[in-house]
């Protein structure tokens, strides 16, 4: 039992340290093109051939100390009161908070970014990253209330809309075909790196 514990939990610390560092720069970072969304077409050593969401191909340069979290779909059902979640919305017609995407942090993670800050996934989008205090289902999907340090958010959840957590993965599970979401910077040289890497399992496009 003790040797399942350390073999599990190491992981999901390695987990835990990628998105930590992804979502800290999220906060330092203004909504620009320091993150690409798209799929894998290639690997060659440490460079990455990515075809963007808009259809640019794009080759990112890998650090020796790369680090790689998997993202992998959940069910609705498993937001609970207490679960610690990010959320990207975009304002409704009715000024409702519209869930795009929800992701569950696992319970190791909490705190993880925590606060509400614009966000590049669409024209005024808002990343939060919050705690669940009140969860009211319907018909149309599920609306929560969640509260972070210094504010609280509605927001408004469908059936359609994805939900997903992180699970443990490495350079193995970038491979051609895999949707990825890169942290990149560009280098003096003009040439772009990354050291985090999000991929979707079982060819899942990650929604954040």
């Amino acid at each position: 039992m003790i040797v399942y514990r350390s073999t599990f939990t190491r992981p999901l610390v390695a987990v835990a340290m990628v998105v930590a560092s992804s979502l800290y720069a999220i906060a330092q970072q203004p909504p620009t093109p320091s993150r690409l969304r798209g799929t894998i077409e290639g690997v060659d050593g440490d460079v990455l051939a990515v075809k963007s969401r808009g259809g640019e191909d794009v080759k990112l340069h890998m650090t020796r100390d790369v680090q790689v979290a998997g993202i992998t779909r959940i069910s609705l059902s498993d937001i609970k009161i207490g679960s610690f979640i990010g959320a990207t919305t975009v304002p409704g017609p009715d000024g409702s908070q519209n869930a795009v995407e929800v992701h569950v942090f696992p319970e190791n993670m909490r705190g993880t970014g925590e606060g509400s800050r614009p966000y590049d996934l669409r024209p005024n989008s808002t990343m939060t990253n919050a705690t669940v205090a009140e969860t009211v289902a319907s018909n149309d999907g599920h609306t929560l209330m969640v509260k972070y340090k210094g504010g609280e958010k509605k927001v408004v959840v469908s059936p359609d809309t994805p939900v997903v957590t992180y699970v443990p993965a490495d350079k193995s599970d970038l491979k051609a075909g895999a949707k990825v979401i890169a942290f990149m910077k560009k280098l003096p040289d003009g040439s772009l790196e990354t050291n985090r890497v999000s991929v979707g399992r079982d060819g899942l496009t990650p929604p954040m």
